[in-house]
């Protein structure tokens, strides 16, 4: 396994900046996936982890060791691409032997890891067909399959679950994830997706503009988003936001949401971190997720629409920028048009600096 350390890295293409100043660092045996929209830098990234892309400024680091300049076939690294990249003339054995005939294995070792590889990703029964018959979903399977069968060090994936359909996706995140367990590699996976990032890796890095904008666990991510970007693109759907005004009451520091005509209490350890911040423009945030109906109190909110999807409901409320959701089970007996007052859970609740989208800390 091998350690990742990206120090200070930029890229520019001529006069744009795809990334600005990353520092980050891959732990051994870690899965992390690199998150975010497109255009946000996360392929650049992986292309210079690669070493098919050479960075404008800073250093890229496996165990220490500085990669700039190092030849992509002599980094230790696997690579998995959005297209896959099989040899479509040779059947579904001599792709998964490819690598390990050219690294000189001998040919009893070939023969083991090619039926246990085959084993693990299902492809048995097709050892002997032709690569160029099978469909999508399995062709990106074999893809996966021929760069982890050499068992790199370093395994990078650069959306490869984006062109196959949805059933394949939820079989392939369980699978990808114990092959990552089964050989201890060091996992970079780039997505868009925040379901996989959120169901695969031990840690997430959210990317936007070529701004590595938070690290950390998926639920740190979830729970405890640094701004505005990382609230609104983590979830599904992202946290509600309405925009207050910060005001001092007999009950406490208060958010007035202004058109709403009401107002939301704070719990004292963010009371006491706006108050130390020192702002007063203010967006009130919570998880939709993370609410209930009462008969009273709360914020009273008209209904606008329920959308009801299987196991669960989603309750949508509010008008324009001070519009919300709530997510609940099936059972919600709510309809369009009628008054419904949210009740946020208090540890739930997050502040932002209006201004600036930073998230305003908790003291305590």
């Amino acid at each position: 396994m091998t350690t990742i350390h990206l120090d200070n890295l930029v890229k520019r293409f001529g006069a744009f900046t795809a990334l600005k100043a990353m520092d980050l660092e891959v732990r051994d045996g870690e899965f992390m996936a690199l998150l975010g929209p497109s255009g946000c830098g996360k392929s650049t990234t992986m292309n210079m982890i690669a070493g098919m892309e050479n960075p404008s400024e800073g250093r890229i680091l496996f165990d220490g060791k500085d990669m700039n300049g190092v030849a992509m076939g002599r980094r230790g690294v696997g690579f998995v691409f959005q297209n896959y990249a099989i040899f479509t003339h040779m059947s579904v054995y001599d792709n998964l032997a490819y690598g390990l005939k050219m690294r000189g294995v001998a040919s009893a070792e070939i023969n083991r890891r090619v039926v246990a590889m085959a084993d693990f990703l299902q492809l048995t029964p097709l050892l002997k067909q032709p690569s160029a018959k099978l469909s999508v979903n399995i062709l990106q399977r074999l893809a996966i399959g021929r760069s982890a069968i050499v068992e790199p060090a370093i395994f990078l994936l650069d959306e490869p679950l984006s062109n196959v359909d949805a059933a394949f996706r939820a079989v392939m995140r369980t699978e990808l994830k114990h092959l990552q367990r089964q050989f201890r590699q060091t996992m970079v996976y780039v997505t868009h997706d925040q379901l996989e990032a959120m169901t695969m890796a031990d840690r997430i890095a959210v990317m936007d503009h070529g701004v590595l904008q938070q690290v950390g666990t998926p639920l740190q991510v979830y729970n405890d988003p640094v701004n505005l970007f990382v609230a609104d693109f983590i979830g599904a759907p992202g946290m509600n936001r309405l925009k207050g005004t910060l005001a001092e009451s007999d009950r406490g520091l208060l958010v007035d949401l202004g058109p709403l005509g009401q107002s939301a209490p704070l719990p004292q350890e963010i009371a006491e971190g706006a108050r130390n911040a020192g702002v007063r423009e203010v967006v009130y945030g919570f998880r939709p997720e993370r609410v209930t109906f009462a008969d009273q109190g709360g914020i009273a909110m008209p209904v606008t629409f329920v959308e009801r999807i299987g196991a669960r409901t989603i309750v949508h409320l509010g008008f324009g920028e001070q519009a919300v959701k709530a997510v609940l089970d099936n059972n919600v007996g709510l309809a369009a048009g009628a008054v419904a007052h949210v009740v946020v859970e208090p540890d739930a609740v997050r502040l932002f600096d209006a201004a600036s989208g930073a998230a305003i800390q908790k003291v305590g």
